[in-house]
């Protein structure tokens, strides 16, 4: 493990200067890997955050190029970005934020068995994808390799967050996932309002943190819920389903 420089803690000051925050955890920070699965919205605005605090290892995983219509909402590319994939994209622009940042990119869907290889390097990851199947697979393969998930979606004026902690045995997305039914709506077929992915990616990236460095309460066991019509948050409490395939009794390990 690291121990941080003397010029890491200058620019981590406003962290270590935090209550309870201190060196050993800006130290835990500096020395962990991040997954961050999709490199739209939500993982543009978590990625810079994560890069910001200091993030030892950071992986960003998209198949997709830039297009136009991603400008609107995904503020790690430009205009020239467009025809580019995206990882390499945000990788450049992550770069300039925070050069000590070790970025792997991956332009890749992964198979089953890439993404269980690539979650086991993991301390935590973050579920920036944009449909319920990919999230299943995610929070399925996460539960059972015990890496902590931060699940994260939004869509027209709508947005959600929740963090799953096998290690502490929380309920996991597939024990609130089963109410959302078939519906599999994208930002193409309804649009989404460009703030709202950053505020929910944000959260992503502050649940990481919080996960990563023992600080707070992260938010295992609690769905919330934002309202971005009525500038309104909800907090659901999820119940571990012991009927659950993923992390109930019917687990298929």
């Amino acid at each position: 493990m690291k121990d941080l420089t003397t010029e890491q803690a200058m620019r981590y000051s406003r962290h270590i200067l935090l209550s309870d925050f201190d060196l050993e955890r800006q130290e835990a920070l500096v020395n962990c890997s991040v997954l961050v699965i999709g490199v739209g919205g939500l993982g543009c605005a978590a990625s810079q955050y994560l890069t910001a605090s200091g993030v030892g290892h950071l992986t960003l995983v998209d198949d997709d190029k830039v297009e136009l219509t991603n400008l609107q909402r995904q503020v790690l590319h430009t205009e020239k970005s467009v025809g580019a994939n995206k990882v390499d994209s945000a990788q450049l622009a992550l770069q300039q934020i925070n050069s000590e940042v070790n970025i792997t990119t991956l332009c890749l869907r992964p198979s089953e068995k890439q993404l269980d290889e690539l979650i086991a390097k993991q301390d935590v990851v973050l579920d920036c994808t944009d449909n319920l199947e990919s999230r299943n697979r995610i929070n399925q393969i996460c539960y059972r390799q015990s890496i902590p998930l931060v699940s994260g979606a939004a869509i027209r004026m709508e947005g959600q967050i929740l963090c799953i902690d096998p290690r502490q045995q929380s309920a996991c997305y597939a024990c609130v996932s089963h109410f959302f039914g078939e519906q599999n709506l994208s930002c193409v077929e309804s649009g989404v309002m460009s703030p709202l992915v950053g505020i929910i990616g944000a959260m992503q990236a502050l649940e990481a943190i919080k996960l990563v460095t023992h600080y707070g309460k992260p938010l295992c066991n609690r769905l919330h819920l934002y309202d971005a019509m009525q500038a309104t948050w909800s907090e659901f409490k999820v119940t571990r389903q012991q009927d659950c395939q993923v992390c109930g009794s019917k687990a298929k390990l």
